[in-house]
């Protein structure tokens, strides 16, 4: 029995010496493959790894801009007003003074096509383009788009062709994604930054009507306004447009409007030289987490339907309120902008599928795009006779006119566009621009014929009312000096 114990031990001795030594094998295995992981750079190239080779070939095609405007400014109010005139000489002259301003710009066409931001050359008097070999030119806009905060210019190069940024698929980008920003910040200079694709299809961030962007981690100043994001193979994937900041300085979080949606307006601008966007005809809401929870969804995501225009593509494609819209060509769609942006890239004439959530089941709706109707058309009338209206500047409402004064397309009626110096209603300080007319003297106003003809029998007293902002306003004028309004 002893000698059976003494075996037993030896045994398990074995065992555990073994054990010993698998574990000292497979920490020196790991310490060893460690080592090999970390080894010294042993040639120049792994010394070297840098952007350098991107940065190389998108430089040259990044460009500083730089704009003059003239601003005219009174060098006292006083001046004008007789009183004050008598004693200082006259009236007053205007003073000129220069603004300038700066900002970037992404070569896009070899003969010379640029973009850049619209709030970089919005107002400009001048525009000169800065090439990355220290060339200058006077440029020309093409085409501006405030509501994509967009706009592309035409520079005349001489010699060798311009070096260009190629369009990355739009598709390609993701989340994590290594990017650069060159540009112009502060006016040093051409710049490069370099960070992540920090998060994509970016809403609620500007004023912009299609608002869409990537978000960005690399530095973003003042200045990079208009320059490229490229990814590592050197494809433009966006244009820097803005910066999130309180300080006015980067704070890491930059946006970049896609490269999908600058294809877009460009585009737009050498083809046809203006934007026609298509008109969808139903408006909706952002499903929310209250709106997922009564709707029985797991997650919100998605657009209620809440209106449909008559016989418009929506309509037509079979689209009702109630719907939820989940996707747009399989893109998903998550709040009421991503709608927007999405149907803002279809093309007059052409299709889109919606993915759309009907009751309990998935369907898919064909939606042919089209221009949003003029109907009627907008008869532009500065009215004129002996009432206080004239001179005063209307127009019909359609779902054209209405899109383009950024109104909702169930507006309709006559609307106030302006309203002159020297119209009586002016004094009594009670219309403005943007009043949509409901009735005059009790007869409804449906468009600006109605309109002449029911001034042609007003008198000196007049009741009127108006729609402003979704409110009715009533009011009754008495002559041309008093009225009352509620």
């Amino acid at each position: 029995m002893k000698k059976l114990m003494q075996y037993g031990l030896g045994l398990l001795s074995l065992f555990a010496l073994t054990l010993v030594l698998m574990n000292g094998s497979m920490q020196s295995s790991s310490v060893a493959q460690d080592q090999v992981n970390r080894q010294v750079p042993v040639s120049d190239a792994q010394v070297k790894l840098s952007y350098a080779p991107v940065v190389r070939e998108a430089a040259p095609a990044v460009v500083n801009i730089y704009t003059k405007r003239v601003v005219r400014t009174r060098t006292s109010p006083f001046l004008d007003d007789p009183f004050f005139s008598r004693f200082f000489g006259g009236r007053s002259t205007p003073r000129e003074r220069i603004e300038r301003s700066l900002g970037s710009g992404v070569i896009v066409r070899e003969e010379g096509v640029i973009v850049t931001n619209f709030h970089v050359i919005e107002g400009a008097d001048e525009i000169t383009v800065a090439l990355n070999d220290r060339r200058e030119f006077e440029a020309d806009v093409i085409l501006m788009d405030e509501s994509t905060d967009l706009a592309i210019l035409q520079i005349e190069p001489e010699g060798e062709p311009l070096s260009v940024l190629e369009f990355a698929p739009s598709g390609d980008i993701e989340v994590g994604d290594l990017v650069l920003a060159i540009g112009n910040p502060f006016g040093v200079g051409q710049s490069v930054s370099s960070g992540i694709v920090s998060a994509l299809a970016r809403t609620q961030v500007g004023d912009d009507d299609y608002q869409f962007f990537i978000q960005t981690d690399a530095a973003v100043n003042p200045g990079n306004s208009g320059g490229a994001l490229v990814g590592m193979d050197g494809k433009l994937v966006g244009i820097n447009t803005s910066i999130y900041s309180r300080s006015g300085g980067s704070n890491g979080i930059g946006f970049a409007i896609p490269v999908r949606m600058v294809d877009f307006v460009l585009n737009a601008a050498l083809n046809d030289g203006e934007i026609v966007r298509p008109w969808f005809g139903a408006t909706g809401q952002a499903v929310s987490s209250e709106i997922a929870e009564s709707l029985g969804f797991d997650r919100p995501g998605g657009v209620l339907v809440d209106n449909v225009f008559p016989d418009s593509p929506a309509d037509r494609a079979g689209l009702n309120p109630g719907d939820v819209i989940l996707t747009i060509d399989g893109e998903e769609i998550y709040d009421t902008q991503g709608l927007r942006y999405f149907i803002g890239l279809g093309r007059i004439g052409g299709e889109m599928v919606l993915g759309v959530l009907d009751g309990g089941d998935i369907r898919e709706l064909t939606v042919e795009l089209e221009s949003a109707p003029e109907i009627p058309p907008r008869d532009i009338t500065v009215l004129d006779g002996d009432h206080i209206f004239e001179n005063m500047e209307v127009g019909n409402l359609s779902p054209a006119f209405s899109e383009e004064l950024g109104l909702s397309m169930f507006e309709d009626g006559v609307i106030i566009l302006d309203i002159d110096r020297s119209s009586p209603v002016r004094r009594l300080n009670v219309l403005r621009p943007g009043d949509i007319f409901e009735s005059i003297d009790d007869e409804d106003i449906e468009t600006v014929d109605d309109l002449e003809d029911i001034l042609d029998d007003v008198g000196a007293d007049v009741s009127f009312a108006v729609r402003r902002a979704g409110r009715l306003i009533e009011c009754t004028a008495r002559g041309r000096g008093s009225y009352s309004c509620r």
